[in-house]
């Protein structure tokens, strides 16, 4: 069979748009890839920025409220943690978890000469470059590499979503970004897949050859796939939002007791310029739900000292509100940890200091790849100054 430019275009798209990736399918029919393998790590971004003031508020703070004299969040409507600090009232679950010792707050997280776009700022957080440095592999990428150096089939870190983002690119090995497994078998169906399936997939081109083999192996793999997906099925019921879709996908993956130690997904977007408050706290009231019944699902199937939920954003926001009921970008922000396998709780380390700003915004005080370095070598157990490129130190809250 001869393919024709037209023809490559249309089954390339299909190929991308399906997640069809030879490597994962391949693996999944391996026994040795289906027994877990220590800890799990789930990643929760973001995007867009999320004011860190008005997720953790400090109630006893006056400039925190002379700045911010619409959007405050008042203490008699926050949800307390400390004399000091309350979370926000549309996240009442994780003040359960708060309360119950299995979330911790690091406050103040940013790096050196911050930068406010949110691409460049993203790229840093995810590449875990500095600020004036350019890397084109993620954190969690060059973990595949490190760890999976020897693996014929990796199905180590799959991202749920449409994208791989630059997080899970390694400079040899890449994450896999799957949505829903049973699109992976509806659209392997088709008959223009099982025909290209049955072509000899010897070709000159080497990218119609990789197309071909793709192909070929989805149709011959993606009915075990789909069956796979639906043998341990939670009878949770999971909000349906997106984000409650995403984590429905990750609890019947680690159910499954596939080899994947780390997943990715994110939620927005948090970039909150105008009316900010409705729109933070309808993202929180979702990400609480989903979040509740995940965590209700790990425990009821004693996966959850094992399992860790990581949140970042690529900034925070200014401290003073701006004239549309908003925040603008700004800089330094928290990062929430959820496990039933934490060895310190609660808040980590003091709230920001809104007395010492640097034109008004906050100054960090914990670098976030000493976050990563911590991850990477306490709950991963993998080298993270080969992955990092340096020695970042550690916390001791895992």
């Amino acid at each position: 069979m001869i393919i024709n430019r037209k023809t490559f275009i249309r089954t390339s798209s299909l190929a991308a748009a399906s997640f069809l990736f030879p490597n994962f399918l391949s693996a999944l029919t391996l026994p040795e890839a289906i027994e877990m393998n220590g800890k799990t790590l789930i990643i929760l971004q973001l995007s867009g920025g999320n004011d860190g003031l008005n997720t953790i508020i400090p109630i006893k703070n006056d400039i925190y409220y002379s700045s911010r004299n619409q959007i405050s969040i008042k203490e008699e409507t926050a949800l307390l943690l400390t004399d000091d600090a309350a979370i926000n009232p549309s996240l009442k679950y994780f003040k359960n978890l708060y309360d119950n010792g299995e979330l911790a707050v690091m406050n103040n997280v940013g790096y050196p000469e911050p930068n406010k776009s949110h691409f460049r700022s993203m790229d840093i957080w995810q590449s875990a470059s500095g600020s004036n440095e350019f890397i084109n592999s993620g954190w969690l990428g060059r973990y595949l590499d490190e760890a999976c150096h020897d693996c014929t089939n990796p199905t180590q870190a799959i991202e749920v979503d449409d994208l791989l983002s630059l997080a899970m690119k390694g400079e040899n090995k890449k994450a896999i970004a799957l949505k829903d497994p049973k699109k992976l078998f509806d659209n392997s169906q088709e008959s223009l897949y099982k025909k290209l399936a049955a072509d000899n997939h010897d070709h000159d081109h080497d990218l119609a050859s990789y197309l071909y083999n793709t192909l070929g192996n989805t149709v011959n793999n993606s009915e075990y796939v789909f069956k796979e997906s639906k043998a341990k099925p939670t009878d949770k019921v999971y909000p349906s939002t997106q984000i409650g879709k995403d984590f429905k996908t990750i609890a019947s993956l680690i159910k499954s007791d596939i080899n994947t130690q780390v997943y990715y997904l994110s939620v927005g977007s948090f970039d909150t310029h105008t009316n900010q408050n409705q729109r933070q706290n309808q993202l929180f009231k979702t990400i609480d739900e989903a979040v509740e019944v995940f965590v209700k699902d790990m425990k009821e199937n004693g996966k959850f000292d094992d399992v860790m939920i990581m949140t970042f954003s690529e900034f925070g926001r200014r401290v003073a509100q701006n004239a549309s009921n908003g925040t603008d970008h700004g800089t330094a922000n928290q990062m929430f940890f959820i496990s039933g396998g934490l060895k310190k709780k609660g808040l980590l380390n003091p709230l920001p200091d809104l007395t010492k700003l640097n034109d008004g915004d906050l100054i960090y005080t914990e670098d976030f790849r000493k976050v990563y370095a911590t991850v990477l070598k306490r709950w991963l157990n993998t080298n993270d100054q080969k992955i990092l490129g340096k020695d970042n130190g550690y916390y001791d809250f895992i």
